[in-house]
């Protein structure tokens, strides 16, 4: 595997490593099953990119999709603590009524204004194109997008860290890991729910918007299996990098996304996978993740007990022959 596409891939990742973020505030912080993530990540995409077609600053364009994110995760949150909505189903409706909506997002750049399912952005400036001017002016073109993604993703991942130790922040952990206590103490759960579904998804479409911008157009299929590949960057970086900390935790999750891109380019460049296969090969990692610590578990708890009753056999023994001699 060659140096350049080992950089794409680091580049892809700490992309990709802002919208992991987002699916762990939901997923980890607040126990919240939220397939918004498909939706609202081309949300952010296609926001951006109809924003920079029509001549807007792809900075203001890319700030305009996180916005939009966030209000996309909001309704989320309505949906269920409003409209008692079970969790699941209430980011399955929002994700769904996102698909037609996104559909006319990116109609906007018609002059009908009719439904369009994606848009180029070859001949147009985006964040990327800025970036590589200014690196290149200094010499460091090669290195100038992974530079600033690394600045920009440890923004998102130390804003995150403050965020989550402030007297919000701590609400919302507390009401992920017991909504019936936090509810006893007067707090305000709907609330914090529907801002922390806001800001998950706010760093997805921001996510997205920056995906748009680097691969030079906006789809509306490119955010189909996003919440597993979020998951499988959570669980990666966890099983490697550990969670005993929030710092450490998001760090981890930074670091999951890299690798998570960096194994599936290397498996496309050996020929070991084709494209189609990296969702399969995303769920199966997702599955054995899920799935093994439990098995691991059950099987240590079942040698446990094995120990504990042969134990108990010695003891029962050694107290009888104590006995016998008595």
């Amino acid at each position: 595997m060659t140096l350049p596409a080992i950089l794409d891939a680091s580049e892809m990742g700490i992309i990709f490593a802002i919208m992991a973020l987002g699916v762990y505030i939901s997923f980890r912080v607040l126990n919240f099953a939220d397939l918004t993530v498909d939706g609202s990540f081309v949300t952010g995409g296609a926001v951006a990119a109809v924003m920079i077609v029509n001549g807007y600053s792809p900075i203001l364009a890319s700030l305009a999709a996180l916005i939009a994110g966030f209000f996309a995760g909001c309704i989320t949150g309505l949906l269920h603590t409003k409209g008692k909505i079970n969790d699941l189903l209430s980011g399955i409706l929002m994700m769904l009524a996102l698909y037609s909506i996104n559909l006319r997002i990116m109609g906007l750049t018609l002059e009908d204004g009719v439904s369009r399912p994606n848009i180029p952005l070859l001949n147009t400036d985006t964040i990327f194109t800025k970036v590589g001017d200014f690196f290149n002016s200094i010499g460091l073109g090669d290195y100038g997008i992974l530079i600033f993604m690394i600045i920009v993703t440890l923004i998102f991942k130390f804003l995150t860290d403050y965020f989550l130790k402030t007297e919000i922040g701590l609400s919302i952990r507390a009401t992920g890991d017991n909504q019936r206590m936090i509810r006893s103490f007067s707090a305000n759960t709907d609330g914090l729910i529907i801002l922390g579904l806001g800001i998950s998804n706010a760093f997805v479409a921001f996510s997205g918007a920056l995906i748009a911008q680097y691969n030079q157009f906006s789809d509306v299929g490119m955010g189909i299996g996003m919440i597993v590949v979020g998951l499988a960057s959570i669980i990666i970086g966890e099983a490697i990098f550990g969670k005993k900390t929030i710092a450490r935790t998001t760090l981890a999750v930074v670091f999951g996304a890299i690798i998570y891109r960096i194994f599936i380019t290397i498996a496309l460049n050996q020929g070991i996978l084709d494209a189609s296969d990296q969702k399969l090969v995303t769920a199966v990692i997702v599955i054995l993740a899920l799935v093994l610590p439990k098995l691991i578990d059950k099987q240590r708890e079942k040698n446990r007990k094995a120990k504990h009753k042969l134990q108990g056999k010695s003891n029962s023994k050694a107290n009888g022959e104590g006995e016998s001699v008595a």
